[in-house]
């Protein structure tokens, strides 16, 4: 299981993306599309078109790192839109990876003390 601390932003490419890139299409894509430079921490989602396969671009401070998920069954539901990334946070994170949709999701209000 991937434990991801709260203050990580994560980005999901929401345009499906040809899986035999490697760190420097993944990291080409997120300075053309998202004007954002990979090597600031954040995690940065992508999935190909079938919604099988996900690879997570992630620099560490010293390396990049790509974590690389295949079903054997069933899709990861993404959220198509018009923009090229969409912010999520670690809770949406977990359960795009345990299956759950996104869409359907529905974010209960909590109580939160003023700043």
């Amino acid at each position: 299981m991937l434990t991801v601390p709260a203050s990580v932003k994560i980005y999901l490419h929401t345009a499906a993306v040809d899986m035999r890139k490697g760190i420097d299409g993944l990291s080409g894509i997120v300075r053309g599309e998202f004007g954002e430079d990979p090597l600031d921490g954040s995690l940065y989602l992508f999935v190909n078109r079938r919604g099988d396969r996900l690879k997570i671009l992630h620099w560490d401070g010293a390396g990049f790192w790509i974590y690389y998920r295949v079903l054997e069954r069933g899709t990861f539901e993404v959220p198509r839109s018009a923009e090229p990334r969409q912010a999520i946070d670690a809770t949406q994170l977990a359960m795009l990876l345990g299956g759950v949709s996104l869409a359907g999701a529905a974010r209960r209000v909590r109580y939160r003390r003023a700043s």
